[in-house]
């Protein structure tokens, strides 16, 4: 945006004279052979991986003890099976004790 002002010019700021110096040249071209070998390395690397699998198992033992008491044994009480084929035999006696 210009403003309607009176412009005052003021003394030119003269700079130092810049020199330009053209150049000619002849160019030469000697050619230079710089040979290059690339070589490919292919790595293979064998990445070992171990695994442990674990499994677990569950085992219930029962045990059974088989114990000679003294004495005649426990008296037949009503209703028990009673009559031929049942009760101690004729011949057998106690059985002995063994120490386990």
């Amino acid at each position: 945006m210009h403003r309607n002002c009176c412009n005052k010019v003021l003394p030119a700021i003269v700079h130092p004279t810049k020199c330009c110096v053209n150049h000619t040249c002849q160019n030469y071209i000697v050619p230079e052979i710089h040979p290059s070998h690339t070589t490919t390395v292919n790595h293979e690397n064998f990445i070992h991986e171990h695994y442990f699998p674990h499994t677990q198992s569950v085992v219930n033992e029962v045990t059974n003890q088989q114990v000679m008491m003294p004495g005649p044994g426990p008296m037949p009480g009503p209703g028990s099976m009673q009559g031929p084929g049942f009760g101690p035999r004729p011949g057998f006696g106690p059985r002995p004790n063994f120490p386990y």
